[in-house]
């Protein structure tokens, strides 16, 4: 027998629902970062330039380091990678 009266319905909505919530569980254990992926531009002149521009700036290089034979091989090197280039920190 289950009662129909106004306080014993409203007592049964109530054990229902904190019976749910009790039960329902969240999305945090199944929610997880994306890994990083480092973004590769594509190589255009343009860019080289003003990275090179940006790197002599910051570094405080001579104009002449962009000429010297040293600086060719790691361009050289570099640019032989087939995915991108990884610096030591």
């Amino acid at each position: 027998f289950e009662s129909m009266l106004p306080k014993a319905v409203a007592k049964h909505q109530s054990d229902a629902i904190q019976k749910a919530s009790a039960s329902q569980t969240g999305l945090d254990n199944h929610l997880h970062e994306p890994p990083k992926v480092d973004c590769v531009l594509p190589y255009t002149d343009q860019l080289f330039r003003k990275a090179a521009t940006e790197w002599l700036i910051s570094t405080d290089q001579p104009i002449q380091a962009l000429e010297h034979p040293s600086f060719h091989f790691i361009i050289h090197v570099a640019s032989q990678s087939t995915h991108s280039v990884k610096i030591l920190d």
